[in-house]
């Protein structure tokens, strides 16, 4: 099954809102992968969902540590695939481990390691239209997926 629609946020506080309100829809072993280019907001995003989860930590960037880890009653596990040297680097940090896991894994960059993805994730292809202005397309690959596009 795949489902998609595509969403704009016309600023950085309706960008937030849909971060809470997706965050909030999570449940264990959902996968998010979030792809767009350099400023996009993909950190930003992952930010206010890791809100509506109910993590209260300070969410940053793993670019170099490539996963953050945030624990409260459901875990978030963010990746940065950005700067992974080559797709054998999924394997060796055991990404697999993470997906399957009971926590929501938030993949930036998630489009450089498709192939290692689990079958069913919701992909967030997010564009840059001006400063605060995104346009987020979301894809369903599954049915909880696509549960989770019906109710946001």
């Amino acid at each position: 099954m795949k489902n998609s629609k595509t969403i704009v946020c016309n600023n950085t506080k309706e960008t937030e809102k849909f971060g809470l309100a997706l965050g909030s829809k999570l449940k264990g072993s959902d996968v998010i992968c979030l792809n767009g280019d350099l400023g996009a907001g993909k950190t930003t995003l992952t930010k206010s969902i890791g809100k509506g989860m109910g993590i209260d930590d300070y969410i940053t960037s793993p670019t170099f540590n490539i996963i953050n880890e945030y624990y409260s009653d459901l875990n978030l596990y963010h990746f940065d695939t950005y700067r992974l040297e080559n797709v054998d680097d999924v394997e060796y940090l055991g990404f697999d481990e993470y997906f399957y896991s009971d926590g929501v894994c938030i993949i930036e960059w998630a489009d450089r390691i498709k192939e290692f993805l689990p079958d069913q994730y919701l992909e967030l292809n997010i564009k840059k239209i001006d400063d605060d202005k995104r346009e987020i397309e979301l894809v369903a690959f599954g049915d909880r997926p696509a549960e989770i596009l019906e109710e946001i």
